[in-house]
Formats: C-alpha cells, structure tokens, sequence
C-alpha cells in the first residue's frame, strides 16, 4: 500500500500535541491513527541540521528507510518524522533500524 505525503500545517501540529511519540538520537517519530483509510506521512528537517544539501540529504535518507518499512504496517496512520542532526551524519541502515523499533513501539508494524 502506498502512503502520501502530509502537506499542511494543521496536520502536522495535530500530531505534535495529540499523537505518541519516541524519539532517538537521530530520528523523531510521531504516530496516530487516523480515518483517512491509508497511511500518510510527513517529515521535517529545521534549520539546525545543516544547509538545504543536508536536510534534503536527511530527508532522502528517511524516505528511503520508510519505503523498506512500507509493506509492514498494519492500519491506517499519519506518522510524522523529525531528522536530527545526527540524521545527515549516519548511514539509511542506521536510521532504518531506530524507524523499526519506534514504528514497533508505536504499534504502526508488527
């Protein structure tokens, strides 16, 4: 099943204070479950990670970690990934393995 992206504003606040989160050295996740019927994901990279070739390199690197996770997920969320600054410095294995464990914690995979 594919996922689309979360795009506005609102969506994204109502995740920072209504969804669980778990965060770890480099990567932040907010999950929730919601009625839309599919999963639908957004993520964010501030200013503090580096330049745009960084936060774009973070965010390349989680979307790609996301798409081996995909297949897995049982429901329909809006999940939220925040990069950190040791996102841009760690290879996709790394930031796949800490997706795995929040996304399991969260109950998104099983």
């Amino acid at each position: 099943m594919k996922s689309r992206a979360l795009k506005e504003n609102k969506d994204f606040r109502r995740l920072y204070y209504r969804a669980k989160s778990i965060a770890s050295p480099c990567l932040v996740t907010y999950a929730m479950k919601n009625r839309a019927g599919e999963t639908r994901i957004g993520i964010t990279t501030g200013k503090k990670i580096g330049g745009a070739v960084q936060r774009n390199r973070a965010r390349r690197v989680i979307r790609a970690a996301f798409a081996e996770l995909e297949g897995r997920i049982c429901g329909s969320f809006d999940i939220v990934f925040v990069a950190r600054t040791k996102t841009t410095e760690v290879k996709m294995q790394e930031v796949l393995a800490d997706m795995e464990k929040q996304l399991l914690q969260l109950g998104v995979i099983r």
